[in-house]
């Protein structure tokens, strides 16, 4: 596809904001921080612990729906379980107050480090000039969701802007495409899907018809063997201009 379409439709966080891609050195950084109050635990012990309550917890749908609108408690639940977990193989860990506070010090080092990238307000701005109607669908909770919005200037940018936790639903049901479709008057054969999760934004676009690009800002590539084949694969924004 050389043509640009009449919409597409952007994912937020890890397509056009730097949000998750760093966790596993925010976490690093932020046990790192706290070595004094883990006690003879080693951080790397209690890294590994952490990585695989999270990957467990957002593992299944269900509770990602469910914590995806809790992200501050959601963090604090990973850090417990992780502990709970390293006091089952027999290490000494600290009390849940210290795991509570490491948690929040980890969300206060995300949102802080949120950061868009590079090309991300050009190839909006450009696609705009030249007559491209845009949505922003994003999953998650209202406020934080909107307060990424306001931060970062992208009210302006879009036509239309779509927020799980202020409208109801989202990504992968099929609403929340056809929904930003009707607002934006387009369908699906003259639409594109902008996003980094290949079940949201590949998939579930594609089972409607909708071009789906995999924006693979962290260049870390397909899963070996991925069954899910986007309809092109990006490493920078700017180059759905190309």
């Amino acid at each position: 596809m050389s043509k640009l379409p009449r919409a597409i439709l952007f994912d937020l966080d890890d397509t056009l904001l730097v949000a998750f891609g760093p966790a596993q050195s925010q976490w690093q950084r932020t046990i790192a921080a706290f070595t004094d109050q883990l006690g003879p635990v080693e951080a790397a012990v209690v890294a590994l612990a952490i990585q695989t309550a999270s990957t467990e917890l957002w593992a299944d749908p269900g509770r990602h729906k469910y914590w995806r609108h809790r992200i501050g408690e959601a963090r604090r639940k990973i850090v417990s379980d992780a502990f709970l977990a390293l006091a089952a193989a027999g290490h000494p860990v600290p009390p849940q107050s210290v795991g509570d506070a490491l948690a929040d010090a980890y969300n206060a080092l995300h949102d802080e480090e949120l950061a868009m990238f590079p090309d991300a307000h050009e190839t909006l701005d450009r696609l705009k000039d030249l007559g491209v109607k845009l949505a922003l669908i994003t999953n998650g909770a209202a406020e934080p969701q909107r307060a990424k919005v306001v931060r970062f200037a992208l009210e302006h940018r879009f036509d239309h802007i779509q927020i799980e936790g202020e409208h109801g639903f989202g990504k992968p049901e099929e609403r929340a495409y056809t929904h930003a479709m009707e607002v934006l008057g387009v369908g699906p054969h003259e639409t594109w899907m902008v996003g980094d999760n290949l079940e949201w934004e590949v998939v579930g676009p594609q089972r409607l018809g909708i071009h789906a690009i995999w924006h693979d800002g962290y260049g870390v590539g397909l899963p070996p063997g991925s069954p899910i084949k986007p309809d092109r694969i990006i490493r920078r924004l700017a180059e759905l201009l190309a």
